[in-house]
C-alpha cells in the first residue's frame, strides 16, 4: 500500500480535482477535517486535509486506503515548518513528496496580495519587505520573503529524505504547460499517464489553465475566487533589490535539486 504526501507551494497542484465534503471534527484536537474521494480518469484517489491545533497522529485521521488507491495529503506550511520533516519521516519514511515552487519574487508578491485581500489596512509591500530601505536591507523575517528562500527549507528536508523521494514542480511550467508537469508527477508516483493535454484549456480571464474531462459535459474545474488575483503595482526598484537578494539562494537551490528553474532568465526577459 503506497501513501503519497503532496506539498503544494505557490499555486495548488492541478491534480486536486475532487469534490470536497466538510466533516464535523471527531476529536477536539482537530480543528478542521475534510475528506474527499474522486475517480480521476479511472484512478481512484483519496485526499485528506487536516489542520491541527495540537499534535495528533496523522494516520489516525487519514481515509482508509484500499489496494489500487493512493492517499494524498496537502498542507502548504509543511515545507517551511522546521519540525515537519522529522515528524513525517517518523510516520512514513518511504513517503513521496511533491513540492510546487515558483519564482520567489512573484511568490512573495502573490503572498502579499492574498493577505491584502483579507486585511486591506496592512502596510504596503515596499514597507514590509525592508528592514531599512535606504540601505537596501531586506527583512527576511517577514514570512512572505522567508518562504521563498527554498534552499534553506530544503536543507532541513534533506536531513531526513533523499532527493529521489522529492519531486519539484515548476509553478511557472504548471501554468504554461500543465500536461507536461503533470506527466512528471504521474511518472514520479508510478501512475499511468492518463492526464494529458486534452484535459486542460487556458482560462484567459484567470490567467491559469482549467481542468476538464473530455467525456464529461460538466463545467471545467478552474481556480477559485481566492486565486489569480491581480497583483498590486510594486516599485521596480524594490523588485530589483529582491531579485538580487534571492539570486544566491536560487543558485543554491538549483544546485541542490539538480534543476534550473531559470527564474533569473525569466526576469531578464521582462
Amino acid at each position: 500500500m503506497e501513501r503519497v504526501h503532496l506539498i503544494p507551494h505557490g499555486n495548488s497542484i492541478v491534480l486536486k480535482n475532487h469534490r470536497e465534503e466538510k466533516r464535523v471534527p471527531e476529536k477536539k484536537k482537530e480543528k478542521k477535517l475534510w475528506r474527499g474521494q474522486a475517480d480521476i480518469w479511472g484512478k481512484d484517489i483519496r485526499i485528506c486535509y487536516v489542520i491541527f491545533t495540537t499534535v495528533v497522529p496523522v494516520r489516525n485521521v487519514m481515509p482508509k486506503t484500499l489496494d489500487g488507491q493512493l492517499t494524498m495529503e496537502k498542507t502548504p506550511s509543511y515545507f517551511v515548518t522546521n519540525e515537519a520533516p522529522k515528524r513525517i519521516h517518523s510516520m512514513a519514511k518511504d513517503i513521496k513528496l511533491i513540492v510546487v515552487v515558483r519564482n520567489p519574487v512573484t511568490r512573495a508578491i502573490s503572498d502579499y496580495t492574498q493577505t491584502l485581500s483579507k486585511k486591506p489596512e496592512i502596510p504596503t509591500f515596499e514597507v514590509l519587505a525592508f528592514k531599512n530601505r535606504t540601505l537596501g536591507l531586506i527583512d527576511a523575517s517577514w514570512s512572505a520573503i522567508r518562504i521563498g528562500i527554498y534552499a534553506l527549507h530544503l536543507e532541513n528536508w534533506l536531513q531526513y529524505f533523499p532527493l529521489s523521494q522529492i519531486l519539484f514542480v515548476s509553478g511557472e511550467r504548471l501554468i504554461v504547460d500543465p500536461a507536461g508537469e503533470m506527466a512528471k508527477v504521474q511518472d514520479f508516483l508510478g501512475l499511468k499517464r492518463v492526464v494529458t493535454e486534452k484535459h486542460f484549456y487556458f482560462n484567459k480571464t484567470k490567467g491559469f489553465p482549467c481542468l476538464k474531462k473530455p467525456e464529461d459535459s460538466s463545467a471545467p474545474r478552474c481556480l477559485g475566487k481566492s486565486k489569480g488575483r491581480t497583483h498590486p503595482r510594486i516599485d521596480p526598484d524594490v523588485i530589483h533589490r529582491l531579485r538580487k537578494f534571492y539570486k544566491p539562494f536560487n543558485m543554491m537551490f538549483y544546485q541542490m535539486t539538480g534543476q534550473n528553474f531559470q527564474w533569473e532568465q525569466e526576469e531578464g526577459d521582462k
